[in-house]
């Protein structure tokens, strides 16, 4: 039966690459027409795979409709939480988990430091959006021209000496971003808060969420934390993994360079 099933499900990724006759899949499986006939009426009888009139076979609507439910009923909180409460457990320092809905960006979890000095961020509040290194990693995953004008539109409050203070500036940032695949805020909303943040992606490679951890200066210095990076990013790519089953390659290496 294991080898049945075996059989059946290798037929899948074959056509996932293109409709294929009943003798390539035989010749792919290494069985008789007739065993792989048999392995194809029942896929075809459960819609995952379609029989098109010049007698080639196709994947399914069917495979397509579950693999968007599939999609649809991930819930990225759920499947990041036990990560980053193992991360803060290890480093002790605050860690944030944040999404991009409807031109926001939000955080949707939050791990507390173990340190007396806290942060006041909260779940479903939004984030400084122009200073945040997990606001930066989600805008910069955006189309070219959605990126565009999404920052265009946005306020450019001065909330520190460093923080982005216009359109311009934040595309060019973004950039950096999106080349790197990691992102920080060094006191861009707060003079005494720094932050490192990496990518969460889904099966297609996009993001679909960001996580961060931060700290005061006076817990850990900038340069401390961004000797965690490393880290936070084994997370978030542990993290990815577990949401799309698909493993997603690092940005490209190098020693971190400040990107606000």
């Amino acid at each position: 039966m294991s080898q049945t099933v075996d059989r059946a499900l290798s037929i899948l990724p074959l056509l996932a690459q293109g409709p294929a006759d009943l003798g390539q899949v035989a010749e792919r499986l290494g069985v008789h027409k007739s065993t792989a006939l048999r392995l194809l009426r029942t896929l075809n009888e459960h819609g995952l795979v379609y029989r098109q009139q010049d007698q080639r076979y196709r994947l399914g609507a069917r495979l397509f409709a579950l693999a968007q439910e599939a999609v649809e009923n991930l819930d990225v909180r759920e499947i990041a939480h036990p990560h980053l409460v193992a991360l803060n457990e290890r480093i002790g320092h605050t860690v944030h988990l944040a999404v991009y809905e409807e031109s926001e960006v939000l955080y949707i979890d939050k791990v507390e430091s173990r340190y007396p000095v806290r942060m006041y961020s909260r779940i479903g509040k939004p984030v400084a959006i122009t200073v945040a290194a997990v606001a930066k990693l989600l805008l910069a995953d955006l189309p070219e021209p959605e990126r565009r004008a999404v920052a265009e539109k946005l306020d450019y409050p001065m909330y520190t000496s460093r923080s982005t203070p216009n359109a311009a500036a934040f595309l060019k940032e973004l950039a950096v971003v999106r080349e790197q695949g990691w992102a920080t805020d060094l006191g861009g909303h707060e003079e005494s808060i720094n932050c490192v943040a990496a990518p969460i992606r889904g099966a297609d490679g996009r993001a679909v969420a960001a996580m961060s951890v931060s700290a005061p200066n006076v817990v850990v210095t900038r340069d401390e934390l961004l000797t965690l990076l490393p880290l936070v990013r084994r997370t978030a790519e542990a993290v990815s993994r577990e949401y799309s089953g698909t493993a997603h390659p690092s940005a490209k290496p190098g020693a971190p360079k400040e990107a606000r």
